[in-house]
């Protein structure tokens, strides 16, 4: 009788299993391979994984080789911007962000080795995500999915008509096309995904697979939001030799807001009046009046640092000379798209009048900015209650406030009135002052200023009703996050409604223009 054939020398084991520390220069090799022209994994950056989420992280082996693998992260989806980018999502690829509370596994990187190509390694690696997402209980998977053959058809194709002609197979994707077989529904195309993905042109399509096993693990849900972030800007004035002296600083405040990832930067009121201490000018009015000559180079400068470190700006305010030979105290917006709006100070005070003869506005003005309808009012104009609720009205959700006063007082007046109208209105105050002191410039000689961001007084908002604030009389900044659909939620169903328990009946603002 001939003896058994023993199968096991004809057998090849492929399996899927953790990633372990001995695989990792394996793996980058691999990558290398198959992302050519892409920066692969640094040691540190795989290591960090397995260090914080052993479990996402899966190789294939063939007969003791790998041959794929694949990478992952738990976060709440749901925290993470619409457009985020895989830098954004992965904590520049070492996955500190990892969640173990989330409720979405969001897969990093999928690949196989060219020469193990159509053997199933991919489907094998996607089938234990899935059933990680299960033993997990997670809602879905998500992945930023590369489109490699995009570059072949980007001159005859948006991205959006790459994407429907891959999922109506009229053209092949190897990325996208398996994606789609493997369950997956496009959710978004998000540009910039991978700087370094020149195939896909840098673009990815969102993807995601739903588990149908998943079973709710508490009454935790998600509200909306729409988080604002502002930098305000307590400004020092003091004594400067040009022009760019001014242009530095200014630029040095704009770099750090935009370093926080702000929306907005804003400025004290008048604190151009620092060029005057480089005029050579004693009489307040022609000192003024030569301010005025700064106003392209003003306007030029900061038009150029909003586009160029995107970022909206609230350009404190500035002396104007306008056509009719009168002198204004105006505040511009520089929006971080390059356009420019202006809102003029309607009340003059008797310093401004006596000592510069400046004359006042007439229009109370909200403007449109890509976080909503915001409106500016000059120091002075905080104080007047009416202005406030006549830009509420017409829509403004932030209120800012450049001012510049010289003494305690003078500074209360403002943050008192700006705190009394952030409650009566349901809306954010910003204020924003100048410290410090022009010894040798006639009426700007001293500064007195504590500048901060104001909320609602309401269970949701900041305790005081004080978002932040900064210390007095220094130079520094301070950097507040305000959410504008809390205000949205407050005034339909917070425990006091001002603007929707107002005596229309009995009372209303008539405004003239």
């Amino acid at each position: 009788m001939s003896e058994k054939l023993d199968l096991s020398q004809f057998e090849k084991k492929m399996i899927i299993r953790r990633m372990i520390h001995p695989d990792i220069e394996k793996i980058i090799a691999m990558q290398r391979m198959c992302f050519p022209g892409m920066e692969p994994w640094k040691v540190e950056q795989l290591e960090s994984h397995l260090d914080i989420f052993p479990d996402g992280q899966l190789v294939a082996e063939l007969d003791g080789e790998i041959i794929g693998s694949c990478s992952g992260l738990i976060i709440n989806f749901d925290e993470y911007d619409d457009r985020h980018t895989w830098d954004d999502v992965t904590d520049e690829g070492y996955i500190t962000n990892h969640n173990p509370d989330g409720y979405n596994l969001y897969g990093i990187e999928v690949m196989v080795h060219p020469e193990y190509r159509r053997m199933k390694v991919g489907h094998r690696l996607y089938e234990a995500r899935r059933d990680l997402a299960r033993e997990y209980n997670l809602k879905s998977i998500i992945i930023g999915g590369r489109i490699p053959n995009y570059h072949k058809y980007s001159e005859e194709m948006s991205p959006r008509e790459y994407v429907d002609a891959v999922q109506m197979h009229r053209v092949y994707d190897p990325v996208l096309s398996f994606q789609l077989l493997n369950g997956f529904t496009l959710m978004r195309i998000n540009p910039n995904y991978l700087p370094d993905d020149k195939q896909s042109n840098k673009y990815a399509t969102l993807m995601e697979w739903n588990n149908v096993d998943y079973r709710p693990k508490s009454k935790r849900h998600f509200k909306t939001s729409h988080p604002v972030r502002i930098c305000v800007v307590q400004y020092m004035m003091r004594q400067i030799d040009s022009f760019t002296d001014f242009a530095n600083q200014v630029e040095y405040f704009t770099d750090v807001a935009s370093d926080a990832h702000s929306d907005f930067v804003v400025f004290p009121e008048i604190f151009t009046t620092q060029l005057m201490s480089f005029l050579n000018e004693k009489s307040p009015s022609m000192a003024v009046r030569k301010l005025t000559n700064y106003t392209e180079d003003y306007i030029e400068l900061f038009t150029d640092l909003a586009v160029r470190y995107n970022v909206n700006i609230i350009g404190g305010s500035h002396f104007v000379k306008e056509d009719d030979d009168q002198i204004y105290n105006i505040a511009y917006l520089f929006r971080r798209d390059g356009t420019i709006e202006k809102q003029y100070k309607l009340h003059i005070t008797p310093n401004e009048r006596k000592w510069w003869g400046i004359s006042a506005g007439d229009t109370v003005r909200v403007f449109d900015t890509d976080c909503g309808k915001i409106a500016i009012q000059i120091c002075y104009d905080i104080e007047f209650p009416e202005l406030a609720r006549l830009a509420t009205d017409m829509g403004a959700k932030i209120i800012f406030t450049p001012f510049c006063t010289e003494d305690r007082q003078g500074y209360l007046r403002v943050r008192y009135c700006s705190q009394a109208r952030a409650v009566e209105n349901q809306i954010y105050t910003v204020i924003s002052g100048t410290v410090g002191n022009l010894p040798e410039t006639e009426n700007m000689d001293i500064q007195y200023a504590q500048s901060g961001i104001f909320a609602p007084s309401d269970f949701e908002f900041a305790r005081d009703g004080i978002v932040g604030e900064t210390d007095p009389n220094l130079e520094m900044v301070m950097i507040g996050d305000v959410d504008l659909e809390i205000l949205r939620r407050q005034r339909q169903g917070g425990t006091v409604r001002q603007l929707k328990d107002r005596r229309h009946d009995i009372y209303n603002i008539n405004y003239k223009k």
